[in-house]
């Protein structure tokens, strides 16, 4: 597979290293420095971008693949305000793009759970439902996109919620998420219910970016014969 790196940084280089050890071929590098090569790179000697950047320059990676055709997976998040437009461009091209807030298996299992719990608690309101996620000091963009995913998993599924807000909030309606910025933690999230007596806490810890950066890999190779407007839930339910 030939895959085009749009974003070079500990995520870029993390896919870059495990890639070459499945065989692959790294065909280019975009960053900030290079941006307007995503206009004229030979687009026939790619397969794949798989593109982790920034929040501000996400959209018009994305689009500009779509438009000259390259398939196209992206794990940034932070622009998601744009996201109906980028399907309509899915669209209009007959592209093809997958966007997750996490690529890895375990979070993904993790939101299933997150889903279920929602559901068992509903009916006890006694139990109060809050967030918290802990990324390293660069991530650029809080709440995490795999924290907002958590939330609005639990929102749909749980009749005490409506909106989330990214504060501490004494308000029925309001979910809490606390976001913390600490050291190098690549990403830790965690799922609580509280009551006066006790509590109920799920939680995902990631260890290594290794797990994030193999599954957008596991994505990239899996959605060669594949076009649309695609979920990491296509994936999933076809591969396991």
């Amino acid at each position: 597979m030939k895959i085009l790196l749009i974003g070079y940084g500990k995520m870029g280089k993390a896919i870059e290293r495990l890639s070459l050890e499945r065989g692959h071929e790294i065909v280019g590098r975009i960053n900030d420095e290079n941006q307007d090569l995503l206009k004229t790179i030979d687009v026939s000697s790619i397969d794949v971008a798989i593109e982790f950047s920034s929040p501000n320059a996400a959209y018009e990676n994305i689009k500009t693949c779509l438009e000259r055709g390259i398939k196209i997976i992206s794990g940034t998040t932070g622009w998601l305000d744009q996201y109906e437009e980028i399907k309509e461009i899915v669209e209009k091209k007959n592209g093809t793009f997958l966007y997750a807030s996490n690529f890895s298996l375990g979070v993904n299992l993790f939101f299933t759970i997150n889903k279920f719990l929602a559901q068992l608690m509903n009916p006890h309101d006694q139990y109060k439902p809050e967030m918290e996620e802990i990324h390293h000091t660069q991530k650029l963009d809080a709440p995490s996109g795999t924290a907002i995913t958590l939330a609005e998993g639990l929102i749909e599924n749980h009749s005490l919620k409506n909106k989330w807000v990214n504060e501490s909030s004494d308000k029925e309606e309001d979910l809490s998420i606390l976001s913390k910025r600490i050291g190098s933690v690549p990403g830790t999230h965690s799922v609580t219910y509280k009551s006066p007596m006790d509590e109920i806490e799920i939680k995902h810890t990631a260890h290594t970016r290794d797990s994030f950066a193999l599954g957008a890999i596991l994505v990239g190779e899996w959605i060669q014969n594949k076009s649309g407007f695609l979920s990491i839930e296509d994936f999933i339910q076809i591969n396991h």
